[in-house]
């Protein structure tokens, strides 16, 4: 991140704005509406500036720009045609240690001004950093779409009851969950409806009947790794969550999603690695939970495909815990169509199987005769270690030396890797790969190098 995102209070500051052409009343226009005392240096005032200046709400301080100017203003603009005139000033604020924006001209501003949405007193800034700022605007209006008008409505009426409500719920996470209970209710209505006195009334009504948030644990798929194959509810459960408790395979482009102040405790389990035993998370999130939390437990994939969700959700069931389930896109979807394998095809598999490498260690042998099953594709989890034993098996069971494999290693996320060759060559491209990898089985891996579009091959 090049630029730190702040809001400036300009209430009853000087601005020093250079310029009075159509691009410098949109600058003014803004500053204005934030409050601050405009001072103009321009040779000639368009018929706006006029006006404005005949209003006395801004000061013009004639044609000549004087670096003294700067000296009592808080920060400035420059908006001028005079590409010249325009880097001196700028320069002349560097000196002084004032803040100037130049505006297009990305390498003579020490401040950018983001695209706004404004439902004041809410406001959300978007900015490219100065690289893009039409796609900056673009993204502006599909926010602008998502955050209705009444929302500053909303805003202003909690900053009314700001402190009795912090006098009511001391407790920070209790204060948090009345707030997050209380803008999804019926106060949102009556303040879309323009009722503010009714919208008042019924704040009231919910904080004098509030009861403490009860504790509750929401199994969440993260998916492979890509933070853009999250889910909307994965979205918002992470970003309500108190603790969230998360998997070795969770990339950090996901975990920099979860909300800021969640406490954050890992119970990572990878193959030939330290990890939490699965019954302390278990009493972990009954715990958790018991006290009141909103818990998180975010594992990679889905929950609920080889991810013990299903073991989890029987203990919070046993302990009388509510719990949610929030559904991942899977490895073998999200990393194979990544990589560009299709698990299916019209002419070459028509099932996929999904399997792990290994078991609990009294579990049952696997089914070598229906697993090597031709026009099949079978996608292996966990099962790089093991990597030798499944190619034998499957080759002793029927299906083709050459059948055709793949390797995929950290996949959905930029350093993919994908390895290639047949089932007499498993073994070696698993001890190659990167792990966390995935096992793809089945003809359907030779369509790779055709439909490749992601990663380092791409």
């Amino acid at each position: 991140m090049s630029h730190y995102p702040m809001f400036a209070d300009l209430g009853g500051r000087a601005v020093l704005l250079a310029g009075a052409g159509q691009v410098a009343e949109r600058k003014a226009e803004s500053l204005m509406r934030a409050g601050a005392a405009v001072r103009v240096v321009a040779d000639a005032l368009s018929p706006q500036f006029q006006s404005w200046l005949a209003e006395g709400r801004i000061t013009w301080l004639g044609g000549a720009f004087q670096e003294d100017f700067l000296n009592e203003v808080f920060l400035a603009v420059a908006a001028t045609d005079d590409e010249a005139l325009n880097r001196r000033i700028f320069q002349a604020a560097e000196a002084r240690g004032k803040f100037c924006n130049v505006v297009d001209t990305a390498d003579l501003c020490s401040y950018i001004v983001p695209a706004v949405i404004d439902r004041s007193p809410i406001k959300i800034a978007v900015s490219s950093g100065g690289t893009a700022p039409v796609l900056a605007r673009k993204w502006r209006q599909i926010i602008e779409m998502l955050v209705p008008l009444h929302t500053g409505r909303m805003a202003e009426i909690a900053g009314r009851w700001r402190g009795r409500v912090k006098a009511a719920t001391p407790d920070i996470g209790a204060r948090r969950h009345f707030w997050e209970k209380l803008f999804d209710s019926r106060f949102s209505t009556l303040a879309a409806q323009g009722d503010t006195a009714a919208a008042e009334a019924e704040l009231a009504a919910q904080l004098a009947g509030y009861q403490p948030h009860q504790g509750e644990v929401v199994l969440v798929g993260a998916g492979p790794g890509d933070a853009g194959l999250l889910t909307v509810h994965a979205l918002q459960a992470v970003q309500a969550a108190d603790v969230v408790f998360y998997d070795a395979l969770v990339s950090d482009e996901i975990m920099a999603v979860v909300r800021k102040d969640a406490e954050k405790i890992s119970v990572g389990k990878r193959a030939g690695c330290h990890h939490v035993q699965q019954e302390e998370t278990n009493r972990l999130l009954v715990e958790y939970a018991q006290a009141g939390k909103r818990v998180v437990r975010l594992k990679g994939g889905d929950p609920f495909v080889f991810g013990r969700g299903g073991e989890e959700a029987q203990v919070l069931r046993r302990a009388g815990i509510p719990y949610r389930i929030v559904p991942g896109v899977t490895a073998a979807l999200g990393a194979t169509a990544y990589a560009g394998i299709p698990l299916t095809h019209r002419d070459c598999a028509q099932s996929a199987l999904f399997v792990t490498g290994h078991s609990k260690h009294d579990g049952e042998q696997p089914d070598w005769r229906t697993l090597a099953l031709s026009n099949q594709t079978l996608v292996v989890y966990m099962g790089t270690l093991r990597a030798s034993v499944i190619a034998e098996k499957l080759i002793e069971y029927g299906r083709s030396p050459d059948t055709p494999v793949a390797v995929i290693s950290n996949g959905t996320l930029p350093h993919q890797s994908v390895q290639t060759g047949r089932l007499q060559d498993l073994p070696a491209l698993a001890e190659r790969a990167p792990r966390p990898a995935l096992m793809v089985i089945g003809e359907v891996a030779a369509l790779r190098d055709e439909l490749k579009w992601f990663g380092e091959a791409a």
